[in-house]
């Protein structure tokens, strides 16, 4: 037998409840859905209690705190609290000195230690199995009905005062043609902390085996599924270990309490437009999947009618990708590591042969991947190194750039000898730039409906938009660290504006680039005037970056 425990009003009480007796007032609630929902309990001593807070109120996706005791004020349990009926099984797991030292059935001979000890309550602010039913998904539990997958990845948490560990997450096998719906089920019922940190390869979370779940027993992806991971409150048990601390307890994965507190920054509920979630597959190989709102992905729509204009009427309307500028910025946004190529010989007759088309929305993309802290190279032919190289110069000097771009190049022609420069080793898995980071976007200007410096403009307009995007910033960061709002951040002084690309078109004449089109030296692109066209099209772009926050 079992019972149901509220914990709103007497939180103390029920935790000597819980913790001394050795009764079945603890048991498997992974599966349970309604209105209580499960929490798990980690009991420190009351000298770390305050940084144990913190560490949880940053890391707020695994760790949603929802109550803790006060030390010395231990109350004996009220009469007819918890079930007559008597069981032995272990419901605690025993640390000392970060080691997990053994199993417990009750924490009743540590009645002594308990009273300068503070237990704190981590809930789970949605039902995920409720969410499975809204999207019309069956519950598929693992066998034996055990608490689901949970992996260690190597996404850290973010550390405090001796508390540090990697997030953990647990795993579903979702059918592709569902993510969407699931995905909108879960931030419908369980807010930000519902929406799932990771959706794909599980490599990219540093797991490598999804058959050797660091808890409960894993379930196998089916053809046709995708795994999908959230943020797991078993990331506790990581923290313990890391403190060190000489005893610590903390409820055995699977065995949790019902209760009916509820974090307060769950923010359940009806969805706006800049809540409700798009699904996006942005990489197959590896199988990688991204998340945004609805309102930033129709912002970013739209900077992609604004750049499929045809001014010279070229008929190049046809190259036009329908959304091919969101997966691109989204790709681009998960990228630590970029690497941008840019440069045509378009004037043979005239040196230097490049045109004035690639390499301004080249560098204001760059710079803006810079303002957000990714590494960012250029690489160029080698006979265009030291034109490029001045130009990254000059625009450094005139405040374009604040710091300098790489500019690289090579020589040999083969695909072999391509990738030997591009990844260490000649390993496609370990790109030279950044090799600790993965993925590692290569990304080409190319040509593009309207003008090929207009593609970076938007690339960065994008990306603006997406890092002052909620649901895509909390998906990004993995629900660890605190979430900050846009005008804190450096990356929004970095957008292109008309002034800058006019400083930029300008080192390029004075370095005698011409317009490919017309092979004029002069302020135009593509035989098109900055002035007018190029500077309408750049303050157009931020317009409607602008008008998303």
């Amino acid at each position: 037998m079992s019972f149901t425990l509220h914990l709103k009003s007497r939180l103390p009480t029920a935790l000597r409840s819980l913790i001394l007796q050795k009764k079945p007032n603890i048991r498997n609630t992974s599966s349970m859905a309604g209105e209580l929902r499960p929490a798990s309990l980690v009991v420190l001593p009351r000298s770390l209690a305050p940084a144990f807070e913190r560490f949880c109120q940053a890391n707020t996706g695994p760790l949603p705190l929802l109550g803790q005791s006060e030390p010395e004020k231990w109350m004996l349990p009220a009469q007819g609290a918890v079930s007559e009926t008597r069981v032995d099984r272990p419901q605690f797991w025993k640390y000392e000195f970060g080691a997990c030292t053994g199993s417990l059935a009750s924490l009743e001979q540590y009645s002594e230690q308990l009273k300068d000890m503070v237990a704190f309550l981590l809930g789970c602010s949605f039902s995920l199995e409720e969410a499975l039913e809204k999207a019309g998904l069956p519950r598929r539990d693992p066998a034996g009905h055990s608490p689901a997958a949970a992996y260690k990845t190597t996404v850290p948490c973010v550390t405090h005062a001796g508390f540090c560990c990697p997030l953990v997450v647990t795993m579903r096998p979702i059918p592709k043609d569902k993510l969407e719906g699931l995905v909108r089920a879960c931030c419908s019922l369980g807010g930000e902390q519902g929406q799932p940190v990771h959706i794909g390869d599980p490599e990219l979370l540093g797991i490598k085996e999804l058959s050797k779940p660091a808890y409960g027993d894993a379930v196998v992806c089916s053809p046709g599924e995708v795994p999908v991971f959230w943020p797991s409150p078993l990331t506790s048990l990581g923290a313990l270990s890391s403190c060190e601390t000489p005893l610590a307890f903390a409820s055995i994965p699977g065995c949790t309490v019902m209760t009916d507190l509820k974090d307060t920054k769950a923010a359940a509920g009806c969805l706006t437009p800049e809540r409700i979630p798009e699904v996006h597959h942005i990489s197959q190989d590896p199988l990688h999947y991204s998340i945004a709102s609805v309102s930033a992905s129709q912002k970013i729509r739209e900077l992609e009618s604004v750049i499929g204009i045809d001014p010279g009427n070229r008929g190049i309307g046809h190259l036009l990708c329908k959304d091919e500028l969101l997966k691109a910025s989204l790709s681009l946004s998960h990228a630590r590591s970029v690497l941008i190529t840019t440069g045509f010989p378009t004037h043979f007759n005239h040196e230097p042969p490049e045109e004035t088309d690639g390499p301004p929305g080249a560098v204001a993309l760059a710079a803006f991947l810079q303002a957000l802290e990714k590494e960012v190279a250029i690489i160029v032919d080698q006979r265009a190194w030291n034109l490029h190289q001045k130009i990254v110069e000059d625009a450094v000097e005139q405040g374009v750039l604040k710091t300098p771009i790489p500019i690289l190049t090579y020589q040999g022609g083969s695909v072999e000898a391509a990738q030997a420069f591009l990844c260490k080793d000649g390993d496609p898995q370990t790109p030279s730039l950044g090799d600790r980071v993965r993925p590692c976007l290569y990304l080409k200007m190319k040509k593009r409906p309207g003008v090929s410096n207009w593609g970076g403009y938007a690339l960065a307009c994008a990306l603006y938009i997406l890092y002052s995007c909620a649901v895509h910033s909390q998906y990004l960061r993995k629900a660890v660290g605190p979430s900050r709002a846009p005008g804190d951040q450096a990356w929004t002084q970095a957008l292109p504006s008309v002034i800058k690309e006019e400083k930029m078109l300008g080192i390029l004449v004075q370095h005698r680039v011409r317009s490919g089109v017309s092979g004029v030296v002069g302020m135009e692109v593509d035989g098109l005037p900055f002035h007018n066209t190029h500077a309408e099209m750049i303050q157009k772009l931020v317009d409607v970056t602008r008008a998303q926050v």
